[in-house]
């Protein structure tokens, strides 16, 4: 749907910032604050049970969807959460001097989350409405660039920063200033879309809880009634889990000392080895899988994806026996598995695409199986640090590799729907 009632801005205005700001503060809650906690002395188990359960409201998505019909515009919501989000970060800098930080901080990075996951849902409904389907297409790739910008700017550029402020302020004043500059780029950017941002559409569509809730059921009524869905929740669980695993204990990994097992590198070196190449790989597998997919249909390319998206994990079981010294050789393995990643995850998005959201709630029914996904992945990531713990980096990692059979199980087994008949209701 256009937007016709004010002046058209180019998306290419909008669209990259609008994402960017919705890349952030998912990297800043699952990984940045990894990197930050380790610093600050707390044990794998602790961070990695931290993380996950405060990166909770992320798959919860759906519950607030048509509540937030009734209310304002897109465009409103996603202002409010920017800056708010932008508060948020410098309340969790001013957190991290404080004697019960640890439970101060993650509070916070919870209210983030939560936040965040409001503007999530506003972004795209905003992406949605505002552009036709050739303009989605259009800049669907600075859509996925300018996210993954995000990852290069808070894991690579802001790690590095306070790797170097690490050496000459301090731990916590390093974090305290990084944490700082997120809270005044995100609220930049609101007061950036207040002139930039198109409405996305007004509220109306439901006008009353009742009729919110009403929708909402029928929403998962339908979600629920899907051929094979079960088939489908199960996959979306299972593709992950191994990853799950892997994603919370990797920059843990990558920081430990030698002598435990790690790797040794400064937070100075981490920022550097995410900054730029892994990125890039992420970004050159994802659209090559999407013309590897293209030009053989999803069914017959869905094991090759599950295979690029879990064997090249095999790299830090490599890296936890040899130990190796060289950041060239580092950063090659590490170039290896997100190029993998890239490429592998296209096949979860695909799937969800094609064979979950068809039918009369598309939007919605995509919205629940991104949170069904990152549930499946937050329940394995929430007890990966335990593990790790227990069995040391060489053999959690090679107990990663164990974790991908599943998901090749349920790529292999999937059945798959002819979604034919939904489009054709959806369009009645």
């Amino acid at each position: 749907m256009s937007e016709n009632t004010e002046k058209r801005v180019n998306p290419g205005f909008w669209v990259p910032s609008l994402y960017l700001a919705e890349g952030l503060p998912f990297v800043i809650v699952n990984v940045v604050a990894v990197y930050m906690y380790k610093s600050m002395g707390l044990s794998d188990a602790k961070i990695a049970a931290i993380t996950s359960l405060v990166a909770i409201p992320w798959s919860l998505k759906p519950l607030w969807g048509p509540i937030m019909e009734m209310f304002r515009t897109k465009k409103d919501f996603v202002i409010a959460t920017q800056m708010f989000g932008g508060v948020v970060f410098g309340m969790v800098a001013l957190s991290l001097p404080l004697e019960g930080f640890v439970l101060w901080s993650s509070i916070l990075f919870g209210i983030t989350a939560f936040n965040f996951a409001i503007h999530d849902t506003a972004a795209d409904g905003v992406y949605v409405n505002v552009l036709n389907s050739k303009e989605q297409a259009q800049y669907v790739g600075w859509q996925g660039a300018f996210y993954n910008l995000g990852k290069v700017l808070s894991q690579g550029a802001f790690v590095y920063l306070a790797g170097v402020l690490e050496k000459s302020l301090g731990i916590t004043e390093a974090w305290m200033i990084v944490m700082g500059c997120f809270g005044a780029l995100l609220f930049g950017l609101g007061i950036y879309h207040i002139k930039m941002l198109p409405t996305g559409g007004k509220a109306g569509s439901v006008s009353s809880l009742d009729e919110a809730m009403t929708t909402f059921l029928d929403v998962v009524k339908t979600f629920f009634q899907k051929k094979y869905i079960f088939w489908a929740i199960v996959f979306l669980v299972l593709y992950r889990f191994a990853e799950g695993q892997a994603i919370r204990i990797v920059p843990l990994f990558m920081r430990a000392d030698v002598e435990s097992g790690g790797l040794g590198l400064s937070t100075e070196q981490a920022g550097i080895l995410y900054g730029i190449f892994p990125p890039a790989a992420f970004i050159l597998g994802s659209v090559l899988a999407g013309y590897f997919t293209a030009g053989r249909g999803l069914r017959k390319s869905l094991i090759y994806l599950c295979a690029a998206f879990n064997i090249p994990f095999g790299v830090y079981a490599i890296l936890a026996i040899l130990q190796p010294d060289s950041f060239f050789v580092i950063t090659s393995l590490v170039v290896f598995e997100y190029f993998g990643y890239g490429f592998g995850f296209v096949g979860l998005t695909l799937f969800m695409m094609q064979q979950i959201a068809p039918g009369k709630y598309k939007m919605a029914h995509y919205a629940f199986a991104t949170s069904l996904m990152q549930l499946g992945f937050l329940l394995p990531s929430s007890l990966s640090g335990v593990l790790s713990d227990f069995m040391g980096y060489k053999y959690f990692f090679i107990w990663v590799m164990v974790a991908t059979i599943p998901s090749f199980l349920i790529s292999w087994l999937v059945p798959f729907r002819d979604t034919a008949e939904d489009e054709a209701l959806a369009n009645a």
